[in-house]
């Protein structure tokens, strides 16, 4: 199932989710944000089953902010998860 969440308080400005049945994470795309390790954050999860991503991720600040754009995937995740359970 594809999810579009929309980030606050990161450079981000828009995530774009696929979790299957499973909850596996099939894809992540960031839009905004710090480029190179969007990426890198987007290929790592990336086979990962959506509830150990949101575990592992939950919580990472970006040095003031009291989120970070990790913080936000697994906030897409928690929602996307939500939605494929109704």
């Amino acid at each position: 199932m594809k999810h579009t969440y929309y980030p606050q308080g990161t450079c981000s400005i828009q995530i774009d989710v696929d979790v299957d049945d499973q909850g596996i994470i099939n894809q992540v795309e960031f839009l905004g944000g710090c480029h190179g390790n969007l990426q890198g954050i987007s290929m790592l999860v990336r086979g990962m089953h959506a509830q150990d991503a949101i575990s592992k991720l939950q919580g990472i600040r970006c040095g003031y902010k009291s989120t970070s754009c990790p913080d936000q995937l697994a906030q897409a995740l928690r929602e996307a998860l939500g939605k494929s359970a109704n």
